[in-house]
């Protein structure tokens, strides 16, 4: 049965009157001034000899979206109860659900449904908590149903958080010292508000930075937000190698080098980073490799452009070369995706390349077309009429390419989604000149002027 013949009276709680831009605000503000130091490596030059670049980049917040809406069916007895349910991890359902009857685990059981998506969205139990509850309260069986609307207005989401990159460069052009604020709404800080690490969410893919710079120092502040926060697709990897691989470019334009090369010559320089950043060979071997097959440094029509961007997560290195038009109005094509990945032992081809393809639709959305915005407490958009996923229409070209290896094998539901947005907000600039530093992307600074 439909909620629609329930009154219910709301009440505003305390601090509901959050909004994006009040907290854009803060995380600028934060991103501003030395945050604690996650890491430093190296000591910066007494006297850089060649330019500084900064640049900021801004993330918002994004929901799971998956196309199957939240739904649980439960029944709850007075001594048990059963649920069946896509959650992602039974266990930790299972123990909310006992733990909200008031009954011991052993008298719940979890029938785990292996359909529909996520995108980590059901590794938070509530839906399963409400429908052990509800089927409580009516004595029977009760199959519960989030309405599109709630299952976009009422997410645990993407953090969201503001990078903000400063480094110096040599007289040759090369970077030699490299600074990383990361401010956001930690999702440790959400599950444990007393925790004394928030970064621990928050800085994967930046504080293990590969590239061999003789200065890193990587900073973190936490931002509060009453927005709920949970893991989404990849977890902070995605805008962390946003904000790194968008700044790339811009070193590499800054010191006259060629995008592909500056990554290549810093995974090859001194100093080591830590072991955290996995191989630098195998990140240098899927670059070239999605650059040859891209067909990079060919010549392409006017306002179209290549962008490159790689990243290691979960055992997993990919790179990808994204391939846009931009018409006189500001509207993105897409056109083409190349994806060079290292897994290691591939078990599954063809589910690795259906990952990567699913990976390319996922990034492009939050990339390109979509995001959620905070108003008075409220999240605006509620339906696919106002948070537009990609269309069928819409979707790229996208190649699969494999690193035959005899490695152990690495993830590959998230690794492909980071370098989505860089690769593609690189070729943007390199189609237009205009730098993008915030997501998703305004189309209307893409506009051809004159």
């Amino acid at each position: 049965a439909r909620d629609n013949g329930l009154k219910v009276e709301w009440a505003e709680p305390e601090g509901s009157r959050e909004s994006s831009e009040a907290l854009r605000t803060r995380l600028r503000e934060a991103a501003s001034k030395p945050g604690t130091v996650v890491r430093e490596s190296g000591a910066p030059p007494a006297s850089p000899e060649g330019r500084r670049v900064e640049g900021s980049y801004d993330v918002g917040f994004q929901p799971h979206a998956a196309m199957e809406p939240l739904n649980c069916t439960a029944h709850a007895r007075r001594d048990a109860c059963d649920i069946w349910a896509a959650a992602q991890v039974p266990g930790w359902a299972r123990g909310e659900a006992a733990r909200a009857l008031g009954l011991p685990p052993d008298s719940v059981r979890i029938h785990p449904t292996l359909v529909g998506g996520s995108f980590g969205r059901c590794l938070n139990p509530d839906f399963v908590v409400e429908a052990a509850l509800v089927s409580r309260a009516v004595g029977a069986p009760v199959k519960l149903v989030f309405s599109r609307e709630d299952d976009i207005q009422h997410d645990f989401y993407r953090p969201a958080s503001l990078h903000r990159l400063m480094a110096d460069l040599d007289s040759d052009g090369w970077p030699v010292t490299w600074t990383h604020r990361i401010a956001s709404t930690s999702l440790a800080a959400w599950l444990d508000p007393k925790t004394p690490r928030p970064q621990e969410s928050e800085v994967g893919g930046a504080v293990d930075l590969p590239y061999g710079i003789p200065f890193v120092r990587i900073e973190y502040a936490h931002v509060d937000s009453p927005v709920p926060r949970g893991w989404w697709r990849s977890v902070e990897h995605t805008p962390n190698a946003f904000a790194i691989e968008c700044f790339l470019d811009e070193l590499a334009a800054a010191g006259g080098k060629d995008p592909l090369a500056l990554r290549l010559r810093l995974l090859d320089s001194p100093p080591e980073p830590p072991r955290s950043a996995g191989s630098r060979e195998r990140l240098q071997g899927v670059l070239r490799l999605a650059a040859e097959k891209a067909g990079w440094g060919l010549p392409l029509p006017a306002r179209s452009g290549r962008g490159i961007a790689c990243h290691y997560s979960f055992g997993t290195y990919v790179a990808q070369v994204a391939e846009a038009a931009v018409d006189k109005d500001g509207n993105v094509t897409v056109k083409r995706v190349v994806c060079a990945v290292d897994c290691g032992q591939a078990v599954n081809p063809d589910g690795i390349a259906a990952q990567l393809e699913g990976s390319v639709a996922f990034g492009l959305t939050a990339a390109l077309k979509a995001g959620v915005v905070v108003e008075n407490g409220r999240v605006s958009q509620s339906n696919f009429h106002n948070y537009e996923p990609l269309h069928m229409g819409e979707m790229p070209q996208v190649e699969v390419h494999l690193v035959r290896s005899s490695e152990p094998p690495g993830g590959m539901g998230e690794p492909g989604v980071p370098p989505v947005a860089p690769a593609l907000c690189n070729a943007l600039y390199a189609a237009t000149g205009v730098r993008i530093r915030q997501l998703p992307v305004r189309t209307r600074l893409l506009r051809q002027r004159g």
